[in-house]
């Protein structure tokens, strides 16, 4: 798939990783599911991985003529929900949605966590990701890319931005930016990105890493002027904004992206069976155009794509935190 970036050979040399012995060749199981499935998300009700899990789930329930319910197990980055959906049976009904935070992010970010990504979990693909975007307040006199990239220059460590919260993709993008720009900009982590984005709209912060199914509705009403993109062209419903690579800058691609996991201990047909069953769901004409109308990008990929992503990705933002020195342990 174009939109990983990945080589024919490294696609080829990493698709061994998702597929175990016991998941090569099998049918799809039968007589599954026989009960309602539950679906962990680490966030709370009404967020944007709240909305994405609900709409693959309603699709999903149809396909599979079983209700797949969402239970909401916000807390701490996901690193809750991580944890209940890692200790929960191998049976198929549980299902967690995991991003890139969970497998990505925290095994660097934390020197102990609950749960091992790669021991814990067994992927059945990508869903959709959502692009992040550098945002100003209306009233910081910040207008374009090139302005922001002016006013970091003259006034080094005196702006500050706002964040969901540290260990964040949009924390980390900025991270990114910063890096290649050679820029310092003072980052507010706020707890969840309604708040983050109260008050950059009032003024209080002047810039603010939003992705784009957060913050959408409010750059189309004028109350955040959108600067630059961190995704890999320029996002469709703001044609006018540009990327970082058009500014000039390399390998500055950041997204918030999900996929979808199980327990590892999931037998590998019945693995497959929700894996075609999510990737059905989230091609599915009706899910794609919900999902394009909150600005998210649907990335159906099942778990070879998934497991070579996530190798990428690690291998990226680890030298990343690495370089920063970003630890979260208290």
């Amino acid at each position: 798939m174009p939109y990983l970036n990945l080589g024919a050979r490294l696609a080829m040399l990493l698709a061994a990783i998702a597929v175990s012995a016991g998941a090569q060749a099998q049918a799809p199981a039968q007589g599954f599911p026989g009960k309602p499935v539950k679906w962990i998300v680490g966030y709370p009700a009404g967020g944007g991985s709240d909305f994405l899990a609900r709409t693959v789930a309603a699709q999903m329930s149809v396909q599979m003529g079983q209700p797949v319910m969402i239970d909401n197990r916000a807390g701490a980055g996901a690193i809750v929900g991580a944890e209940a959906a890692a200790r929960s049976p191998g049976d198929g009904y549980t299902l967690f949605t995991a991003d890139n935070g969970v497998l990505v992010y925290n095994p660097a970010l934390y020197k102990k966590l609950p749960y091992d990504p790669a021991r814990d979990f067994a992927p059945l693909g990508l869903m959709a990701r959502t692009p992040l975007l550098i945002v100003a307040a209306p009233n910081a006199g910040i207008r374009n890319a090139r302005e922001l990239l002016d006013a970091l220059k003259k006034n080094p460590g005196k702006l500050s931005y706002g964040s969901p919260g540290n260990g964040s993709p949009h924390h980390l993008a900025m991270e990114l930016f910063k890096n290649r720009t050679a820029s310092f900009v003072v980052h507010v982590p706020y707890r969840g990105a309604a708040p983050a984005m109260q008050d950059a709209m009032g003024g209080q912060i002047p810039l603010m890493v939003v992705d784009t199914s957060t913050g959408m509705s409010a750059i189309k009403a004028g109350k955040l002027v959108p600067l630059v993109a961190f995704s890999g062209k320029r996002v469709a419903q703001l044609p006018e904004v540009p990327t970082m690579v058009e500014l000039g800058y390399k390998d500055v691609e950041a997204y918030a992206w999900q996929g979808l996991v199980v327990p590892a201990s999931t037998p590998g047909d019945i693995r497959q069976k929700l894996s075609l069953e999510m990737q059905a769901a989230v091609n599915n004409p009706g899910v794609r155009r919900k999902l394009e109308e909150s600005s998210w990008e649907a990335v159906p990929g099942d778990a070879v794509v998934m497991s070579a992503y996530t190798l990428v990705e690690t291998k990226k933002w680890h030298a990343l935190i690495r370089e920063r020195g970003i630890s979260l342990d208290q």
